[in-house]
């Protein structure tokens, strides 16, 4: 789902040398196809810029340096159902474009899947209707209690959604996801020193991405009673190991609340 539109190309519709190539210029032809030559691979590379026609969310974070941990959980669901087998049973996933991972997570066998959208959804495609209009995907604000009753999922994943919250919204949204989790929530978050949110990005968040140490996640897991699942964490390791997975994004293992 596109977060900017595509910006026009040229003045009022018309594209870049249109007037040289009509001009009455003593020009070669070869000079002529040169300059569309030029002409059209400066309009493809425009258009490649806007990541809403070409580009996949994907594709786009490895262009501009940014990194999308949803895209990271889609690349993780395989080493997630090596660490956490029959917890794969049953998830929630939390987080922008969301519909993305519930389709991925639906065409794995013996999974059902749920997913929070917390933006809203205004350009989204066919499928993602779908499952809004199925409730497999509802959109919430993750900052006040989830709709859901407590153990609802046995897993919960979370990710691009807590780096912009303020501690005052994680010390509840965090407990939250936890409650509605009755065997573990993993939590992707961005690294420090990855580029913010994009200008046109800040009206839809409310504000820039913060990229927290894993020394600050530590200690806020200990300030909010939250306890790391190490049994989990060392069978998460030990799988990416055997598949040569190295997650772009800080990859932290919660137990539920109890």
């Amino acid at each position: 789902m596109s977060r900017r539109q595509v910006r026009r190309v040229g003045d009022s519709g018309s594209f870049p040398f249109v007037g040289a190539l009509h001009s009455k210029s003593r020009s070669s032809p070869l000079l002529s196809v040169c300059l569309v030559l030029v002409g059209a691979c400066l309009l493809i590379g425009y258009a490649y810029s806007g990541p809403g026609m070409f580009k996949s969310i994907r594709e786009v974070s490895k262009i501009t340096g940014d990194y999308s941990c949803t895209a990271e959980v889609q690349r993780a669901i395989p080493i997630l159902k090596s660490a956490y087998g029959d917890s794969m049973r049953k998830v929630l996933h939390v987080g922008p474009e969301t519909c993305s991972v519930v389709s991925s997570l639906l065409n794995e066998e013996e999974t059902e899947a749920w997913g929070v959208e917390p933006y809203d959804v205004e350009d989204a495609d066919s499928n993602c209707k779908s499952l809004l209009h199925k409730g497999l995907v509802r959109v919430a604000d993750i900052k006040f209690p989830l709709p859901y009753r407590s153990k609802s999922f046995s897993l919960v994943i979370v990710s691009d959604a807590l780096d912009y919250l303020s501690p005052r919204y994680l010390n509840k949204t965090v407990p939250e996801l936890a409650r509605v989790a009755s065997d573990g929530v993993v939590l992707l978050a961005g690294n420090p020193g990855q580029q913010k949110a994009k200008g046109a990005e800040l009206s839809k968040f409310g504000r820039p991405a913060k990229m927290r140490s894993s020394s600050w996640w530590i200690r806020f897991f200990s300030q909010t009673n939250l306890e790391e699942n190490e049994a989990a964490s060392k069978k998460f390791e030990q799988a990416a190991s055997k598949s040569s997975y190295k997650p772009a994004c800080q990859v932290f293992h919660l137990k539920p609340l109890h």
